[in-house]
């Protein structure tokens, strides 16, 4: 049962997040718009589009960005000023321990990690698509893939060379696609040009030679010109890192399953979304506590000392994600390990001014 005291912090916590969130939401919201006002004006934007299609999908995506900084600047603003008001000397003087006073601290925050990890995995890749979409249509064209040297398994056994490929005509250079069974050769494509059909998904290749092998058997044909079906499309190999924020949980893990087979660079990035999307919202819990403990006490310097301190550790945390990240991405830091990392050490930073704080 929640008694008055929870209620009255929860109350608290939960409406100054919520005012804290709109207020910078607006302010970004002022900026993207000033910022791509003349794209919208030079592509004909419809204000119902610019409104429901690309703001309503805007929001939530950078509602759950600044979702844990935002909570410590919370927790830090409206604890320090209870503490000024000495409410927290009297919660503690009518005997109710530290340890009990944290309690609707805690359900807050994890009210708020659980709606992040929705909206994370749920409703924000579905925000994220139509989005993203818009920007397309009205604020910057996609750039063309021209990828060389493409070399991947794109399913089991069948694998895949392009010398170079270009996404704008869907048409590759030196092509070469190889079967193999049990560690075996069994047959293999050579040609000139293929390109891409998407009417009807087949290939049209050029100056081709297939070679099938059966045991010590082979044979060998040529010819001018074919339209085939081959066991992939372009979009088997162009990738585009912001197709990984338009995926479900779900669909994240298979992608990453598929990618994984290809043998692609960029699994990398994709474990680091999918280990960040649990991570970040478990560290709403970590700066939520970090944030109680360091503005529960009364001191001279007031409200202005606690978010100064509050400010500086919240950007301490992200630029060691930051890092933690990179390493992962540029070096050989496990992904797993790159996301949770900073959780981790300052789970322990926060757990020790826990201890100290009541003293």
């Amino acid at each position: 049962m929640l008694k008055k005291l929870d209620i009255y912090i929860i109350k608290k916590f939960l409406g100054t997040f919520v005012y804290a969130i709109s207020l910078i939401i607006l302010i970004v919201v002022i900026f993207d718009l000033s910022e791509k006002i003349d794209n919208f004006i030079e592509h004909q934007a419809s204000f119902r589009d610019i409104v429901l299609v690309y703001y309503v999908n805007f929001i939530p995506y950078f509602i759950n960005l600044f979702s844990p900084l935002f909570t410590f600047i919370t927790v830090v603003f409206f604890t320090s000023r209870m503490a000024f008001n000495t409410e927290i000397i009297a919660i503690l003087s009518a005997g109710v321990s530290f340890r009990r006073l944290l309690r609707p601290y805690l359900l807050s925050a994890i009210l708020l990690s659980v709606i992040a990890i929705y909206l994370s995995n749920v409703i924000i890749p579905n925000a994220n698509e139509r989005r993203l979409e818009f920007e397309r249509s009205y604020v910057r064209k996609p750039e063309g893939f021209r990828g060389r040297n493409i070399h991947m398994q794109v399913r089991p056994g069948i694998f895949v060379y392009l010398e170079s490929f270009n996404e704008r005509s869907q048409t590759g250079h030196r092509f070469a696609l190889e079967q193999i069974e049990d560690g075996e050769l069994k047959s293999k494509m050579l040609a000139e040009q293929a390109r891409f059909n998407p009417e009807d998904t087949t290939w049209t290749i050029r100056n081709y030679n297939v070679r099938e092998i059966a045991g010590l058997e082979e044979n060998l044909r040529f010819g001018i010109e074919k339209d085939t079906l081959l066991p992939f499309t372009p979009y088997d190999f162009i990738q585009n890192l912001k197709d990984m924020e338009t995926m479900n949980y779900t669909e994240l893990n298979e992608f990453i399953a598929n990618e994984r087979l290809k043998g692609s660079e960029f699994v990398v990035f994709y474990e680091v979304e999918r280990h960040r999307r649990l991570a970040f919202p478990f560290a709403t819990l970590v700066l939520t506590f970090i944030g109680v403990a360091l503005s529960s006490q009364k001191v001279r310097g007031g409200i202005g000392l606690h978010l100064g301190a509050g400010i500086t550790l919240s950007f301490a945390f992200i630029l060691f994600m930051q890092v933690t990240t990179t390493f992962a991405t540029k070096g050989n830091l496990h992904p797993m390990m790159a996301v949770w990392i900073p959780n981790i050490i300052f789970g322990i930073l926060g757990a020790y001014l826990l201890k100290i704080a009541p003293k």
